[in-house]
């Protein structure tokens, strides 16, 4: 039984039987509509996000969770264990991995490791599962960072939204992008860089940027390399299983799920968003 306990955030947007089953802690993220605050996935579901956001009359806001909240559940498992692994979404759009350094290094009786994975939502999740993996088999705290560092060369993320105007009120992208997205109909393609989202090529409709995000599925999972990928969407399923199957179908190596964007990411790339986020093994 390893001594490395394995927190993360809700922006993982783990599915609550795998993080069970792995014995990994999540701290939830807020979304704010007008006076009240929710964590998500906790007190606010994805579906009923989805469906506030549509009579909401103002866009909602997000915040981070509270130094208070890492203290806590990084004291109790200090508890039973010697060290903490806690793993983030990228601290370029969020202060939460610089909150969980913080707290954790109030923490008396456990060595806390934080570490950013400079990426969101189920790419996140590569690296939280990766990390309750090697604890499980008996890795020291060194060895599982070591590996995330490596596997963060691996890992690319790529998604196309409907409507810049969230990104941009909500911080997330620059307002001279969001104006030219917005006034030439452009549906750029996304992703992260140096920790921040950035585009990374602009198209005019989501059938051309999803073709052009196959091209760049198929520089990794075209060389017969060991992949994991997740589909990721804004309340899109029927979308998202679609895709995937056409992914499974032609790329037999490859290790296919369907994931989403949770209220909190949800609340800055808007409803209707679609991604693909793998990691070469």
């Amino acid at each position: 039984m390893s001594n490395i306990a394995i927190v993360t955030d809700s922006t993982a947007y783990l599915p609550e039987e795998t993080a069970a089953a792995f014995g990994i802690t999540v701290v939830p993220l807020n979304v704010i509509f007008g006076e009240t605050s929710y964590q998500e996935e906790v007190e606010l579901s994805t579906d009923a996000f989805y469906e506030k956001m549509k009579t909401a009359p103002e866009l909602p806001s997000t915040s981070q969770p509270s130094p208070g909240a890492f203290l806590e559940v990084f004291e109790k498992l200090a508890a039973a264990y010697d060290e903490i692994i806690t793993v983030h979404l990228s601290s370029g759009i969020s202060g939460t991995y610089q909150t969980a350094e913080a707290a954790g290094g109030e923490v008396e009786g456990a060595e806390v490791y934080a570490f950013d994975s400079e990426i969101s939502c189920m790419p996140q999740g590569y690296f939280v599962l990766e990390a309750a993996k090697m604890a499980q088999d008996g890795k020291t705290a060194a060895q599982i960072i070591n590996r995330l560092e490596e596997m963060k060369q691996n890992t690319r993320a790529y998604f196309i939204v409907d409507d810049l105007n969230h990104l941009h009120r909500g911080g997330r992208l620059n307002g001279a992008q969001a104006l030219v997205g917005s006034l030439l109909q452009i549906k750029p393609i996304l992703h992260f860089e140096n920790k921040l989202i950035v585009p990374f090529e602009k198209v005019r409709t989501e059938k051309k940027a999803l073709n052009r995000v196959y091209e760049l599925f198929d520089e990794d999972a075209g060389t017969n390399a060991s992949i994991r990928a997740t589909v990721i969407h804004a309340n899109r399923p029927e979308k998202a299983e679609s895709i995937r199957q056409k992914l499974a179908g032609q790329y037999p190596n490859a290790d296919i799920d369907v994931g989403w964007f949770g209220p909190v990411i949800g609340t800055h790339l808007g409803e209707g968003g679609l991604g693909i986020g793998w990691c070469r093994l």
